[in-house]
């Protein structure tokens, strides 16, 4: 259990769905937040330009001296961090090493990559918006959605005019879904096993608040971060939503452990835990 040997995390709030524990804080903005098969949490500090790591011995530092936002692992355990600020996305190896796996297109700098998704066989997909001086300073006309295959060239999979945000697969890789925090929607693509997308349409919209990140539950249940956590259904349909006593950022399920979901949320990182669903008779 990810808390042992922690404080013991405090109930935030409870009901016969979820109960939701706070297990750390003084974050200056948690700003994303991944999962590793390895059994612990990494949280970026975005303003206090480090990534943390929380596991069952309790919280150190990962890496210092980088701002990020989204992070992805890839099947070979390399970890890929967004880095807005840089105008770039890096990857790091097992050893640590580090390299540049993107930061221009047709010549020109990246706005700043915010979320990134990396498939089991090696496919790399990242948002690219821009906020605040980014915005006023970007080289790009558009804001992007951009696939990185294992062997390839960085390609444009969408050029938008608002800004993508979050981005998450389904569990069996054939969806993508892409959060359009201007529009307040959640667009996806079907993909097919060479990463080759299609078909890309609106699913749903947020109903409050400016979304944010998003994840997908092993059962293809959509998550997303926006003034609550509101739930989708595969289909879009709405399932209901998740307050928090912080406006939530980022979302990640723990591998192995389907019924936790990790929320990065302002100054804080929280646990909901879901109850076991009643059958059906």
């Amino acid at each position: 259990m990810l808390s042992a040997g922690l404080s013991l995390p405090i109930v935030a709030q409870e009901n016969h769905d979820w109960v939701i524990e706070k297990i750390s804080g003084g974050f200056g903005y948690a700003s994303g937040l991944v999962w590793s098969r390895e059994g612990f949490l990494l949280v970026a500090d975005l303003p206090a330009g480090k990534v943390t790591r929380i596991d069952s011995k309790g919280t150190t530092v990962f890496k210092e001296g980088i701002r990020v936002e989204g992070m992805a692992w890839d099947a070979e355990t390399r970890l890929y961090l967004c880095e807005p600020a840089e105008h770039r996305v890096t990857r790091i190896d097992r050893k640590g090493r580090s390299e540049i796996a993107a930061e221009r297109f047709d010549g020109k700098r990246l706005n700043g990559p915010n979320g990134v998704a990396v498939s089991k066989n090696g496919h790399v997909w990242f948002t690219d918006p821009a906020f605040g001086k980014a915005d006023r300073d970007k080289e790009l006309t558009f804001y992007g959605v951009y696939h990185l295959p294992p062997k390839g060239e960085l390609s444009a999979l969408a050029k938008f005019q608002g800004r993508p945000n979050g981005i998450a697969l389904s569990p069996d890789g054939r969806s993508l879904y892409v959060v359009d925090s201007d529009a307040r929607s959640i667009q996806t693509w079907t993909l097919d096993k060479n990463g080759v997308a299609s078909n890309q349409h609106e699913l749903a919209k947020v109903s409050t608040g400016v979304p944010n990140g998003i994840t997908v539950g092993p059962d293809g249940r959509l998550y997303v971060a926006a003034r609550d956590i509101e739930m989708f259904e595969p289909s879009g349909s709405p399932a209901g939503r998740i307050e928090l006593n912080e406006k939530p950022g980022d979302l990640a399920f723990a591998d192995g452990e389907p019924q936790s979901l990790y929320v990065a949320a302002r100054t804080s990182v929280y646990r909901v835990r879901f109850k076991p669903r009643e059958k059906a008779n």
